[in-house]
């Protein structure tokens, strides 16, 4: 096999010089190919280290998806540097919480959340930050990035709710690709010229992390600034796209859609899904209307996202029992159930799931406990999910051992969420659970003990929690109840209060 680019803007460098006329970048009106979407990355690579910049230094990205994100992503990679894409639907605070904690030398922000920043400094993403990027150099960059350099640093919760920087590579990023070729498993893969759709957030793995890997194998990318379905299904007729992916809520959004009925899907020969919970009769309805390939993935910010994946053949009629597996390993991802004390289970016993691949991030930034407790040795990380593995290595994800929510793809820990209603003085005490919902796979609510004769009532809830914390992780729902469950030393038993709204349901997670 013909060498495979290391790092990213490597493989970007490749492909203008292979394919430069070739279309890049479709975003509303503009169209980039790749010969000047390679050049822009140095410019803005450089611009960078004209600004003070050095190897490493960390810059932070608020907005929603575009063509300018995508090449500030890229521009920061091939400086050496490591982006730091900040989800814009979080709170004021939230915000400025990941902006201190990364250290971020410079702040790109779109227009929309442009604001008061602690930052040092501040580039706003409109019109001047092209005039930005097109004067500054084009000449190679004084810089040496390997595949072991970090790429990205993207924030997820962590056990008391606080954000943690989780860092990835060049290496994590582009290995799979190499590992994927080799064992000629074509319906995860593009070919260079291939379309996709970047429509889900820029913050997550499934945003940002997309792009590169679209980039990494030369695709056309058709950037949306966030998910509409109709603008989806439009894009995909026009633009013949073969590859896509969404996670279970976009899928029912869009065929739920007026124009579902007559839309053309005949260019899809595989449709990804994950991130969050499927109901089967969504997942068997969309393989009917679309009628391409399904292929579930799993995995987590901390392996790049997919390491798992349930290919199509697992999807067709007869291997309905094979539909509620999140899938089997991945070439080069090796897979095992651990006790507690991080001895491996046999098959069909239940435990926490343990990855060892290439994909494994090295660690969170600037929490060293944190990186302990998640990396094991030996190339292991434990992942927080309960699961099985039968005797043919499918995975089935039964439980989340970090009591996380996933709603709509977007992560919601109850610590934080019940951090902000508990402050409420009608509040005595409050859980946060993950509940089904149809619509984005699970919902967020507030099981509350009151104080006595102090009314309050479901609005209200909802209403101090939305001055605190983000709209997304807001319940969506608040039961009242008399108090709550709690083992002997006095920790809450959120699966007690779960179980009776998952009754019934043949698994409690994807």
């Amino acid at each position: 096999m013909t060498d495979l680019p290391t790092t990213f803007g490597e493989a970007l460098a490749r492909h203008a010089a292979e394919r430069p006329h070739q279309v890049a970048l479709r975003f509303e009106d503009r169209v980039t190919d790749y010969a000047t979407f390679d050049r822009h990355v140095t410019q803005i690579a450089n611009g960078l280290l004209a600004l003070g910049l050095k190897k490493g230094d960390r810059v932070a990205y608020l907005g929603k998806n575009s063509d300018w994100a995508v090449e500030l992503a890229l521009g920061t990679a091939r400086a050496g540097m490591v982006l730091v894409p900040v989800i814009w639907r979080l709170a004021p605070a939230e915000v400025d919480g990941i902006l201190n904690d990364s250290g971020a030398a410079v702040l790109f922000v779109e227009p929309a959340f442009q604001r008061q920043f602690a930052a040092e400094q501040v580039v706003v993403m409109d019109e001047g930050f092209a005039r930005w990027r097109d004067m500054q150099s084009d000449a190679p960059l004084p810089v040496s990035v390997t595949e072991e350099d970090i790429v990205l640093q993207l924030y997820t919760s962590g056990t008391t709710g606080a954000p943690k920087g989780v860092m990835l590579s060049h290496a994590n990023g582009i290995r799979q690709r190499k590992n994927q070729l080799e064992a000629k498993i074509d319906w995860l893969l593009a070919d260079p010229g291939d379309t996709t759709i970047i429509a889900m957030p820029y913050g997550h793995i499934g945003g940002v992390g997309v792009a590169l890997g679209a980039v990494n194998s030369g695709q056309e990318l058709i950037i949306h600034a966030e998910y509409d379905a109709g603008d989806v299904m439009d894009a995909i007729a026009a633009h013949r796209v073969r590859r896509l992916f969404l996670v279970p809520a976009a899928i029912g959004l869009m065929l739920q859609h007026p124009k579902a009925a007559t839309a053309d899907f005949s260019s899809i020969e595989t449709l990804s899904y994950g991130a969050s919970p499927i109901p089967l009769p969504l997942l068997q309805q969309a393989v009917k209307r679309i009628g391409c390939g399904f292929v579930q993935v799993y995995g987590m910010t901390e392996t790049w996202g997919s390491i798992v994946a349930l290919p199509p053949e697992d999807h067709l009629p007869g291997r309905e029992h094979k539909m509620t597996a999140a899938g089997k390993a991945l070439p080069g991802v090796e897979l095992k159930i651990i006790d507690e004390d991080g001895n491996e289970l046999p098959p069909g016993e239940i435990g926490e799931v343990a990855i060892r691949s290439p994909n494994n991030t090295g660690g969170y930034w600037n929490k060293p406990e944190e990186t302990s407790k998640a990396l094991i040795g030996d190339g292991w990380l434990r992942t927080g999910d309960a699961g099985i593995l039968d005797e043919e290595g499918y995975l089935y994800i039964q439980d989340r051992i970090k009591d996380m929510i996933i709603t709509g793809a977007e992560n919601v820990y109850p610590a934080e969420v019940e951090s902000a209603i508990y402050g409420h003085p009608a509040v005595a005490d409050v859980a946060v659970i993950g509940v089904p919902d149809r619509k984005w796979g699970e919902a967020v609510k507030a099981m509350v003990v009151l104080k006595p004769d102090t009314p309050c009532d479901e609005a209200m809830i909802i209403s101090y929690a939305r001055e605190r914390i983000a709209g997304f992780k807001c319940p969506k729902s608040v039961e009242f109840i008399e108090a709550l469950p709690r083992n002997p030393s006095g920790k809450i038993l959120r699966r007690t209060l779960r179980e009776p709204f998952w009754a019934g349901h043949e698994r409690r997670v994807n």
